[in-house]
């Protein structure tokens, strides 16, 4: 009998939905698989592949078609946000300086560090307890004038919800010719959240395929002015010339249909992701009685639950745990292997003994009650097990 797989690292990656599969496979065979730059038949089939994606994700968003640049993911679309604005400001004789917050993606941290490398200035924006970004460090960096704000709407590691549409409401009262744009990385937020570019007031927004049912390699920049920003790519004239190159069809065809379907799915499987969420957060609690929710004091995304287990370490439960067939993460995929806190909880004043005992446990489309009865089942072994290990070792 085969082992049944817990999974609950949604917020790194999901699985290729079927429908996105069916969408993407003529354009990895014979039937369009032109360079959508041809002017021939196969040319003009891949051409309008991308251009129903286009119509796709701007409805999904709230964008117009014209808006949707397609990039290689999130990583590349939040630097082309970031440096991209920078360096569009310092071609306007503007202030070659971004704000980004402390607990921001490691893409748009090492974007900003990059400004500054190329003669710029970063500013790194602190949080609260809870997360959010403080509001008098964003006044402070706002009056000494910055490029681009750039604030993730939902926090990959702890969830965090952002007052997006109040900061960039904040950053668009910046007089002009010194008006501040807003960009916010919505890749945790979309399919999750009501996510609409023109209703949250921003001007760049990122999102990322692979978080919604769509392949890895693809996302999206959705930019409202194409003056905001300048290319850090540099080649052909595809799209406009902001992210020139050949276009990856069958990734961004996948997009497309990903984009529509978490837009449409967005309201039920939020409701459905909360009640499971907070369910895992009781038993746990239950379970573990000094266990400590990471940013219970702010408002959450409904998919993402950071927890801190006392006098554990989070490497040895994910073993554990992977060994009983349940597959979580211990912050962002993107920087596993780290034997110190991650960032974000740094950043949010989490004890250092917290954050390297911390596990997060992310929902997705497939998730079900039968997962919350998996992690439930196998923690108080777990827990009891790496605790004693703990003990012998710190003796």
């Amino acid at each position: 009998m085969t082992k049944r797989i817990t999974y609950l690292d949604n917020a790194a990656t999901t699985p290729v939905r079927p429908e996105v599969l069916e969408a993407m496979l003529p354009y990895l065979g014979k039937e369009a698989f032109g360079n959508p730059s041809s002017a021939h038949r196969f040319g003009r089939a891949a051409r309008a592949g991308i251009e129903e994606a286009k119509r796709a994700v701007a409805g999904a968003l709230g964008a117009e078609p014209n808006q949707v640049v397609f990039t290689s993911g999130g990583t590349e679309a939040d630097n082309l946000a970031i440096i991209g604005a920078a360096l569009a400001a310092r071609d306007r004789n503007g202030p070659f300086r971004v704000a980004v917050s402390a607990t921001e993606h490691k893409a748009a941290l090492a974007a900003a560090h990059a400004v500054k490398h190329l003669g710029g200035e970063e500013i790194i924006l602190p949080v609260t307890a809870s997360g959010q970004i403080e509001r008098d460090a964003l006044e402070k960096a706002l009056e000494r004038g910055v490029a681009v704000v750039s604030v993730m709407w939902v926090n990959n590691e702890v969830g965090t919800l952002q007052p997006v549409a109040e900061l960039a409401a904040r950053c668009r009262e910046v007089p002009a010719p010194a008006g501040v744009l807003f960009h916010s990385d919505a890749v945790q937020a979309f399919g999750k959240l009501p996510v609409s570019i023109q209703d949250s007031g921003c001007t760049l927004l990122t999102i990322s395929g692979h978080k919604i049912g769509a392949p890895k390699g693809v996302g999206a920049l959705i930019v409202r002015d194409r003056q905001a920003v300048e290319a850090i790519i540099h080649g052909g004239g595809q799209q406009y010339g902001i992210r020139p190159g050949t276009e990856n069809v069958p990734g961004i065809v996948g997009l497309g249909v990903a984009a529509r379907l978490a837009a449409a799915e967005q309201h039920a499987l939020a409701t459905r992701l909360h009640e499971l969420r907070d369910e895992l957060e009781r038993r746990v609690l239950a379970i573990v009685p000094d266990a400590v929710i990471n940013g219970w004091q702010g408002e959450r995304a409904p998919h993402i639950s950071n927890v801190s287990i006392p006098g554990t370490d989070s490497e040895a439960l994910l073993m554990h745990l992977d060994l009983a067939g349940i597959a979580c993460s211990s912050g962002s995929a993107c920087s596993t292997g780290a034997v110190e806190p991650s960032h974000v909880l740094t950043a949010m004043g989490v004890p250092r003994e917290l954050g390297v005992a911390a596990l997060r446990f992310s929902f997705g489309k497939d998730s079900t009650i039968d997962d919350v009865d998996a992690v439930a089942a196998a923690l108080p072994r777990i827990v009891e097990k790496v605790r004693s290990l703990s003990t012998v070792l710190h003796r």
